[in-house]
């Protein structure tokens, strides 16, 4: 063999060589970042702009895989999960899909319905009502032709479904012109919904009442009062002495 022969020999081993060190050292660096990136998870992503309350089809999502350990709990949501529910808010294309940008799901009853009233800081019970509370239901009736003045337990032992960030709406018997109002969600029987949503626009005041957990006895309880339970006379509104 030659000296260039040897030197031909020589420089195919050290390509070789080469080659190995190379290789490891690549097989070390994306062994390294897999470890640090660690197993992958499927999440789901919007193809389009998304107007809020728009209910997801299986062709408005897009699936792509994310690093688990960069995940919260709520994008870990399967496409099954997704098909059907509506969005809370305005999205944009691209955005991950996770469970705390939907409408939450219903949890009613076949015979109840939702119905959503705006208490105060003292309608309200000081803004101690959460959802899962039970609450009656008490309108105050002062103006309502025909109708005597009195407090009439409207609804009692109703659900609160949801309870909502405060609000400030015109109020003109206030002092400032406005009122800080909370809107409250209720589950209640529809002819339940019927006698709130006329108390809520007819009566001077409905008003939540907090019951205490567990409480099932509650005979003796009256369901009205005016002014004959103290000894005078119910006059209806519009009616003369």
């Amino acid at each position: 063999m030659n000296p260039r022969q040897r030197r031909g020999v020589l420089f195919v081993l050290l390509s070789v060589v080469f080659a190995v060190v190379v290789f490891f050292v690549i097989a070390s660096y994306v062994g390294n970042v897999a470890s640090q990136v660690g197993s992958l998870r499927t999440v789901y992503r919007l193809a389009d702009d998304t107007p809020a309350f728009a209910e997801l089809q299986e062709g408005d999502l897009v699936a792509d895989e994310v690093p688990a350990r960069w995940l919260s709990p709520s994008a870990e949501v399967t496409l099954d999960e997704l098909v059907g529910r509506k969005v809370a808010t305005n999205l944009l294309a691209g955005t991950m899909v996770t469970s705390d940008l939907l409408v939450p799901p219903s949890d009613l009853s076949t015979t109840e319905r939702e119905i959503a009233i705006s208490v105060n800081q003292v309608t309200g019970v000081a803004d101690r009502v959460r959802p899962g509370d039970r609450v009656d239901i008490y309108a105050v009736f002062a103006d309502v032709p025909g109708l005597a003045k009195q407090v009439r337990v409207l609804v009692r032992d109703v659900r609160v479904v949801s309870v909502r960030g405060s609000q400030v709406v015109l109020d003109e018997s206030a002092a400032s012109g406005t009122q800080s109002v909370v809107p409250v969600t209720l589950a209640l029987e529809p002819d339940d919904a019927l006698a709130v949503t006329y108390a809520a626009a007819f009566a001077q005041e409905v008003r939540l009442v907090g019951l205490p957990a567990g409480l099932s006895d509650r005979t003796g309880e009256e369901d009205e009062f005016d002014a004959e339970n103290l000894g005078g006379q119910a006059v209806p509104e519009g009616v003369d002495n």
